[in-house]
């Protein structure tokens, strides 16, 4: 689908294995999701624009690039999105961090905001909204729709399982933000929830979900 990027990277689809197992541990759950966030962060930045700046060396004066612009924002989904965004941090340390607090109510799946926190300049700043699952695609929805209200211009989502009616419906609503995944998460994988989406927020959660090619 036109906007949608899949990691193909070896090391994301590895991790994203050892992820699945059943088996795995609760820590060893986070370290993984924290590592994919790094690896989904080189991903979604790859095309920033550079400036070039003079520095002095310890040998010449050189002319070198320097990422251009304010530093970029990551703006998790709370709480399930933090994980990633701490391995996100470790590529981009300078980064800032807006916070977006929703839940999607278990009846009617509409998401509803309990908090909301972002830098003043989003218009200046590439904003990258984060959650782990993009389901109904509702609360990405509301997630994007809340960063542009507070001026975000140039936005982009991240995640590490999307499906096929989450990506559409957040395309449709908001067609010109790129939507980056994990390796196969669409292709091979559909995500049978029992009862419930998981909600990797809650590495216990993983167990009732079943995986199935």
């Amino acid at each position: 689908m036109e906007g949608v990027i899949v990691v193909t990277h070896p090391l994301v689809q590895h991790k994203l294995t050892l992820l699945r197992d059943k088996n795995r541990s609760t820590k060893s759950f986070r370290e993984l999701c924290k590592e994919i966030g790094v690896l989904l962060c080189y991903e979604v930045t790859r095309d920033l624009p550079l400036t070039n700046v003079e520095i002095e060396t310890p040998l010449i004066r050189m002319s070198t690039p320097r990422i251009a612009g304010k530093k970029l924002v990551f703006a998790p989904i709370l709480r399930a999105g933090m994980t990633f965004v701490e391995g996100m941090l470790d590529l981009v340390p300078a980064a800032r961090v807006a916070h977006i607090g929703l839940y999607r109510d278990p009846d009617t799946f509409v998401a509803i905001e309990y908090f909301f926190k972002a830098p003043s300049d989003l218009a200046e700043r590439l904003v990258i909204v984060v959650a782990p699952v993009l389901a109904t695609g509702n609360t990405a929805t509301a997630a994007i729709d809340r960063v542009k209200e507070r001026g975000a211009k140039d936005i982009r989502f991240v995640c590490l399982i999307a499906v096929q009616q989450g990506v559409e419906r957040v395309r449709g609503v908001h067609p010109q933000k790129p939507v980056f995944a994990s390796a196969d998460a669409m292709q091979r994988y559909r995500c049978v929830p029992d009862p419930t989406w998981p909600q990797l927020s809650r590495p216990s959660a993983r167990k009732r979900t079943r995986w199935r090619t």
